[in-house]
């Protein structure tokens, strides 16, 4: 079962990959990577200025734990406005 969010988080990375997060003020530590892909945004709604398209997303679905307890959490990464939000966690 799977429950969708959207709340910010801060994410350490390395070469590029989460290594850890903060959600809800609890450090996660990103024990493995189990799925990595991009998206590109809704191009056609929107646009910067110069009629641009926005930018991609990555999404890294992640298994990381606080302490003892595993459990899979998605990442969303928005390059443009650089920024982290926890998209989905996995019961």
């Amino acid at each position: 079962m799977t429950r969708v969010f959207g709340d910010p988080v801060d994410v350490w990375t390395s070469d590029g990959r989460p290594v850890r997060f903060v959600w809800r003020g609890r450090l996660y530590r990103v024990r493995r990577v189990l799925e990595h892909w991009v998206t590109t945004r809704d191009w056609w709604r929107e646009q910067h200025p110069d009629g641009e398209a926005t930018g991609e997303r990555e999404f890294w679905r992640v298994e990381a734990t606080p302490d003892r307890e595993i459990g899979v959490y998605e990442l969303r990464y928005d390059a443009v406005s650089d920024s982290w939000l926890l998209s989905r966690v996995w019961d």
